[in-house]
């Protein structure tokens, strides 16, 4: 009676899988044996071949991984594939897989080259065939893995992302693939546009920055970084400087980017109070302004117990006519400063102002509906 007789069907799918022509040759050519064996929670590391349809471009200095495999052991397995699974779902790349090797790395190329580098004999594995049946499946089983631990450089994640694109057909397909926002996907894609200049300076430029102008013209992307970067340092260097709440600004001046009061736009067209409604201004009579900031207006009836500042307002300019956007704490109008004026003529720093003061979730519902508009205009004027 056999090994395998003795001890019944195993755990995982209840008897022994037979075993392919090609495996048993691989088998034959490296002394592995397949027959009878379940899937490995161990196997040597150069029985492994690396991903030849790793997004990774590179895998960089492997050096601290290496002492951490050699002193710590391995913490997580990484995924493989059979040879023989492998080279089904993506017979183009046979010839690129490493010589005499029984599986194929999905998740974990740089685990496995850092063992080498230490010189593990072995290394823990996770088996799975499932990975996927075409190219681009096994792609994408690659490219969430890395996504899922933000482990991929930006522009291989963009790049990745571009060929999946290509698979589903419109950036809302794949952001629902990937379980992401359509905005999420748009602004990675984004780094593709760059320069090659500035595709150079991934990693030497704030990643932001680069994204906010990946959509810009080619000529015109390396001096909207210049004033993205120089609006960048100003508001950084006024957050170091002690708010003086007792100063009146010169009025009659039209607000600029250093007269932001702590990075945030207080879109108004009246002063209003911290006990002002903040949905409808109207909806409170007694906390109207004492005089309007816009010719026309109606003034209300001022109250006895409360005191206004006088409205704010730009030489020759009206005061734009939308609602008002008041803070949680106090205003720069209660603290009788100048109220900036969202940068309506100006895209980029509106877009940038916007990603750094909105938060994620708030931030990509505007950009699905800002999206769907252009598109639905596009599709009127065409």
């Amino acid at each position: 009676m056999s090994k395998a007789d003795q001890l019944g069907a195993g755990r995982f799918g209840g008897g022994v899988r037979s075993v392919s022509a090609r495996r048993q040759a691989v088998a034959a050519a490296t002394g592995v044996p397949t027959e009878g064996v379940a899937p490995p929670a161990e196997l040597p590391v150069h029985r492994i071949s690396l991903n030849p349809d790793n997004p990774r471009s590179a895998l960089g200095d492997l050096t601290d991984l290496a002492g951490s495999l050699k002193t710590h052991g391995q913490k997580q397995a990484i995924t493989v594939m059979n040879r023989d699974a492998y080279v089904k779902a993506n017979p183009d790349r046979e010839a690129d897989l490493e010589p005499d090797t029984t599986h194929v790395v999905i998740d974990g190329s740089s685990r496995l080259a850092a063992a080498r580098e230490a010189a593990l004999p072995t290394i823990k594995v996770m088996v799975s065939d499932d990975q996927g049946t075409t190219s681009e499946e096994l792609l994408e089983s690659a490219l969430v893995a890395n996504i899922h631990r933000q482990d991929l450089q930006e522009l291989d994640e963009a790049r990745a992302l571009q060929r999946l694109l290509a698979i589903h057909g419109s950036q809302r397909a794949l952001a629902k693939r990937l379980h992401r926002s359509q905005g999420w996907v748009s602004q990675r894609l984004a780094l593709l546009n760059l320069t090659p200049e500035l595709q150079a300076r991934i990693g030497e430029e704030p990643i932001d920055l680069l994204r906010a102008v990946g959509n810009k013209p080619a000529d015109q992307q390396e001096a909207a970084l210049r004033e993205l970067k120089a609006e960048k340092a100003r508001k950084e260097e006024k957050s170091r400087i002690p708010s003086n709440t007792g100063t009146q600004p010169t009025t009659g001046t039209a607000a600029s980017p250093e007269d932001d009061h702590d990075g945030d736009y207080d879109v108004i067209t009246d002063p209003v109070s911290d006990t002002a409604p903040r949905e409808h201004e109207a909806a409170e009579p007694a906390t109207a302004p004492e005089e309007p900031a816009v010719a026309g207006h109606r003034t209300a009836p001022e109250p006895a117990a409360v005191e206004h500042e006088p409205p704010a307002t730009e030489t020759g300019k009206d005061t734009p006519s939308v609602p008002v956007q008041a803070t949680a704490t106090t205003t720069a109008v209660d603290m009788g400063e100048q109220p900036k004026r969202f940068p309506y003529e100006d895209g980029v720093y509106a877009a940038q102002h916007l990603i750094h003061k909105m938060p994620p979730e708030e931030f990509d519902k505007m950009l699905d509906l800002l999206i769907k508009h252009r598109d639905s205009r596009t599709v009127r004027t065409g």
